[in-house]
């Protein structure tokens, strides 16, 4: 099972970390999801897990739930960047 560290930014961290919605739409999909913050920075976030299926993952992300889920935690779209284990 590939691991991959996705980063990108958010309105609000403290909103992003309480937020239910990486737990729903993440599951099936992806396990050991891990939250990290940039010290200092109050935008920059990441969020690492492992992803039996890459694929599924893509569809999560360009789906309509994936899409309200981005909005409902603040996700800024146009900044996600999705490292993958070498």
């Amino acid at each position: 099972m590939p691991k991959l560290i996705a980063t990108h930014d958010v309105d609000d961290i403290d909103h992003w970390l309480a937020s239910p919605k990486r737990a729903e739409v993440f599951a099936g999909i992806a396990t050991d999801l891990q939250t990290y913050v940039l010290p200092g920075d109050g935008k920059k976030v990441a969020l690492s897990m492992e992803v039996a299926d890459m694929n599924a993952l893509e569809a999560m992300l360009k789906s309509e739930a994936g899409a309200a889920a981005m909005k409902y935690d603040g996700v800024h779209p146009d900044t996600v960047v999705i490292y993958v284990e070498s």
